[in-house]
């Protein structure tokens, strides 16, 4: 059934030039397709869609997640470019500056422009 289909990750925004500068040039993920309404962008093998709504920023929940093989060098990286990480009090993970950690996993929050949430995952 769909275990066979690709999934595209959905980011609502509602300002696509800010959205398109953010991704493209901050995070530097490379636009594939402009639709009006939004673009598709690609990071590594993923295809994501960036599109308008009123609704953009309202998810509380982790939107976005970039595996990632060197944490420690991907939040220097971000934060060189103005972003600033979230902190969060949960139950299993230490805090270790911006960057937390489990067993076997690391992980650290930022948001974009609209108030979604993305994350960093280096781990098994």
């Amino acid at each position: 059934m769909l275990g066979k289909s690709d999934a595209t990750p959905m980011i609502a925004v509602q300002d696509l030039d800010r959205a398109r500068k953010f991704y493209q040039d901050t995070l530097g993920l490379q636009q594939t397709d402009d639709f009006g309404e939004g673009f598709m962008l690609k990071s590594g093998d993923t295809q994501l869609s960036v599109y308008r709504s009123e609704f953009a920023g309202t998810n509380k929940a982790t939107a976005l997640t970039f595996d990632v093989d060197d944490i420690q060098e991907e939040v220097r990286a971000l934060k060189d470019k103005g972003i600033a990480f979230e902190h969060y009090d949960l139950e299993g993970l230490k805090a270790n500056g911006d960057i937390y950690e489990a067993e076997g996993m690391k992980t650290a929050w930022f948001k974009d422009p609209d108030g979604n949430i993305l994350s960093l995952v280096e781990g098994d």
